[in-house]
C-alpha cells in the first residue's frame, strides 16, 4: 500500500479515495506533541481496561487490540495502525475533536474510522464526553477485527451518511463539541463549562421530532458506542464508549443498568452524553444489528421519497438530493415545493449551487456552475394523455412534438402550463426521457409565473414522482465544500513552569522504566519533589512504586497514595485498583 504525506498527514489508497468534502478534518496525528504524562494516562487505562475486558469484553476484542496494532505501552501512531488495519481493508485518519455528523457517517462508509488524536487530561482519566484516542483507537478499531461488524459498521456509515438532519441536530452537535473541548481545556472557568453544560442539556430536552439523523445517531450510540452482545443474564461488551471508560466498563455490568433487547426502539432512545447510561441494549449477535438497520432505513425518505422526505430537506437548509423515477438526481439546497390536494410533489425548487447526476455521476454541463442560482421543474402527468412523458416511445413523442427543435406547449394534470422551443433531450440507460432544455421558455401555475424567458434555458425534469430524497450530494464531486467545519477549536493552552516540571518528571521515570535502569537514588529525588510540589500526584507515584526496588521507597510512595486517597475520596478507585493492579503483575512474574 503506497504512503504519501499530504497536508502534514499520511495517506494510503483508502483515505486518498475519500471525497474533498471529507479531507477537511483530517489533521496530522503530530505524534511528538503526546507529552509523558499522555503516555502514563494511556498506559493506566489500557493496563487496567485489557486486564478487565478480556474478561468482559467479546472475544473479538483482545484479538482485535493484537490484529489492528494497538499496544498497552505506549500511545498507537496513526501510520502504525494504518499498515495493519489495511489487511482488514479500513484506514483510520486523525480529526480535531467532534465533526459533524452526517460527515462522521460517511467516514464510516469509505470503511475509514475517524480518531480524535488528543487524549483525555488525567483529571478526565475514567470517563470524558469528548472523542479521543483512548475512546477512538482502544475502543472502536478492535472490534472492526470481526467481519460482521466491521460490515455493519460500514453499512451504518453508508445508510446514516444519507439521513436527513434537522437544525437542532446541528445545534446540538456544535454545542456539544463546545462543551467537550472546554472540558478536556486546561484552566478553564468553571462558570464557563457550567454554562455549555446548561445548553447542551436545555437541547436534549427539548421536545422535538426526532429527526432521521437522531434516529440514526441513536442506532449508533446504543450500539456502536454502548452496546452489549450476547445472552439477555450474562452480555458481553463491544461498544466502544464502554471498552474506554475504565468505570462504566464496571458499572454497565451492575444489575444498577438495565439490559433492554435490542430492537428498532433503539432508534427512538436519546441518550445524555454527560452521564453514565442507565439503559443498554443487547444483541444476540453482530448480524442482528443489520437486521433493525435495514428496518431503520426502510423508514427512511432515503427509501421512500415523496413529499414528505422534500419537506424533510428544505426544513434541513442543507443540500440534500432527490431523485425521481427516471433516475434524475438533484442536488442541491430545496427551498420549495407545491404540492397537489393528494399531497404529491408538482413543483420542487432550490436555490444556490444545484448539481444533476444520474447513477451518482454527475451529468455533463450540469454542475454547480451552470445552475450557480438554483434549479426548479414540475412533475407529473399531462393533463389528458394517460401516458408520462418517461414513458412515451419514440412514436409517442413524436406526437407530441417531443423532439429536437419543436415549439413545446403542455399542460400537467396539476395545471401548470410550460411552453418553449425544445432544445435538447438527455436520456437514461434505457432511452427514456429524464431531462429536456426549452428556449425562451414559459412556466405558470394558476396565476404565478414561475420561470420566465429572461431567466435563461429552462431545464425541466422528467418524472411522475420522488423515489428517493437524502441528505449529501449524489456525486460527492459536486459539492467540493458540502459540510462546514465548525468554527470551534481545540483550545492549546500555554503550559505553566510547574506543568513542564512535572512532565519532566514523567518522562524521567518512563525513560528509566523502558530502559530497564535500576536508579532508586533518581526515583527519590522525584519523590521528594512530588511531596513538597505536587501533593495530589498519584499517578506519577504509581509508575515510581512500579519500578523501585527499594522496599523502604516503595512503602513510602504507597503510604503518600494512601494519604492522597483519603484526602481525596474521588481518587480512592484509581489509586487502590492501581496498586492492586502493580501486586498482580508482581505474582504473575514471579
Amino acid at each position: 500500500m503506497k504512503n504519501n504525506h499530504t497536508n502534514g498527514y499520511e495517506s494510503n489508497e483508502l483515505i486518498d479515495r475519500l471525497p474533498k468534502h471529507l479531507k477537511q478534518f483530517i489533521k496530522p496525528q503530530n505524534y511528538d506533541n503526546y507529552t509523558p504524562i499522555n503516555q502514563a494516562v494511556w498506559r493506566y487505562v489500557m493496563r487496567k481496561s485489557v486486564r478487565y475486558l478480556s474478561k468482559v469484553a467479546h472475544q473479538s476484542y483482545v484479538d482485535g487490540l493484537r490484529k489492528t496494532g494497538i499496544g498497552i505501552e505506549e500511545i498507537p501512531s496513526m501510520y502504525g495502525m494504518n499498515r495493519i488495519l489495511k489487511d482488514i481493508g479500513w484506514a483510520a485518519v486523525a480529526v480535531d475533536g467532534f465533526i459533524p455528523p452526517n460527515a462522521f457517517m460517511e467516514f464510516q462508509a469509505y470503511k475509514v474510522l475517524v480518531i480524535a488524536s488528543d487524549i483525555r487530561q488525567l483529571e478526565n482519566i475514567e470517563y470524558t464526553p469528548a472523542p479521543d484516542i483512548i475512546h477512538e483507537a482502544a475502543g472502536h478499531a478492535p472490534i472492526i477485527a470481526n467481519p460482521d461488524y466491521a460490515e455493519y459498521l460500514r453499512r451504518l456509515g453508508d445508510i446514516g451518511a444519507k439521513a436527513i438532519l434537522s437544525r437542532h441536530d446541528i445545534e446540538l452537535y456544535e454545542a456539544v463539541r463546545k462543551l467537550s473541548i472546554l472540558k478536556e481545556a486546561e484552566g478553564i472557568d468553571e462558570k464557563e463549562i457550567e454554562a455549555a453544560a446548561k445548553e447542551v442539556d436545555r437541547l436534549q430536552k427539548m421536545e422535538v421530532e426526532l429527526s432521521e439523523m437522531a434516529q440514526m445517531r441513536n442506532l449508533q450510540w446504543w450500539s456502536v458506542e454502548y452496546g452489549l452482545i450476547g445472552e439477555m443474564e450474562n452480555p458481553k461488551i463491544y461498544g466502544a464508549g464502554l471498552l474506554s471508560s475504565i468505570g462504566e466498563s464496571k458499572w454497565c455490568m451492575s444489575e444498577e443498568v438495565q439490559k433492554i433487547p435490542y430492537s428498532i426502539q433503539a432508534a427512538k432512545q436519546g441518550f445524555d452524553i454527560t452521564q453514565p447510561q442507565p439503559q443498554l441494549y443487547v444483541t444476540p449477535d453482530f448480524s442482528y444489528l443489520m437486521e433493525v438497520l435495514e428496518e431503520c432505513a426502510s423508514r427512511l425518505s432515503l427509501r421512500r421519497g415523496g413529499a414528505r422526505g422534500l419537506q424533510k430537506l428544505i426544513e434541513s437548509q442543507m443540500v440534500g438530493t432527490i431523485e425521481i423515477n427516471t433516475g434524475l438526481q438533484i442536488s442541491g439546497q430545496f427551498s420549495r415545493v407545491i404540492l397537489n390536494e393528494d399531497n404529491e410533489v408538482i413543483f420542487f425548487q432550490t436555490t444556490g449551487p444545484t448539481a444533476l447526476a444520474y447513477r451518482e455521476k454527475e451529468l455533463i454541463g450540469q454542475g454547480i456552475e451552470y445552475h450557480q442560482e438554483g434549479f426548479s421543474s414540475p412533475l407529473g402527468k399531462l393533463k389528458n394523455i394517460n401516458l408520462a412523458i418517461e414513458d412515451m416511445g419514440p412514436f409517442d413523442l413524436k406526437a407530441y412534438n417531443f423532439y429536437d427543435g419543436k415549439w413545446l406547449s403542455f399542460e400537467f394534470e396539476s395545471g401548470i402550463k410550460v411552453e418553449g422551443l425544445n432544445v435538447t433531450g438527455i436520456r437514461n440507460i434505457q432511452g427514456k426521457l429524464m431531462l429536456i432544455q426549452l428556449k425562451d421558455c414559459t412556466v405558470t401555475y394558476e396565476d404565478e409565473v414561475l420561470f420566465k424567458p429572461e431567466y435563461g434555458t429552462f431545464d425541466m425534469a422528467i418524472g411522475s414522482k420522488i423515489i428517493s430524497a437524502y441528505a449529501g450530494a449524489a456525486d460527492h464531486n459536486s459539492f467540493p465544500n458540502l459540510y462546514e467545519a465548525s468554527k470551534i477549536y481545540t483550545i492549546k493552552p500555554e503550559k505553566s513552569s510547574a506543568l513542564l516540571k512535572l512532565e519532566e518528571q514523567y518522562g524521567i521515570v518512563r525513560q528509566l522504566r523502558e530502559s530497564k535502569t535500576k536508579d532508586d537514588e533518581q526515583l527519590k529525588q522525584i519523590f521528594e519533589l512530588v511531596q513538597k510540589d505536587y501533593p495530589q500526584e498519584w499517578l506519577l507515584l504509581l509508575e515510581m512504586v512500579e519500578i523501585t526496588e527499594d522496599e523502604d521507597l516503595k512503602t513510602a510512595m504507597s503510604n503518600q497514595l494512601n494519604e492522597i486517597s483519603s484526602q481525596c475520596p474521588h481518587l480512592t478507585t484509581l489509586i487502590k485498583e492501581g496498586l492492586e493492579m502493580l501486586e498482580k503483575e508482581v505474582v504473575e512474574h514471579s
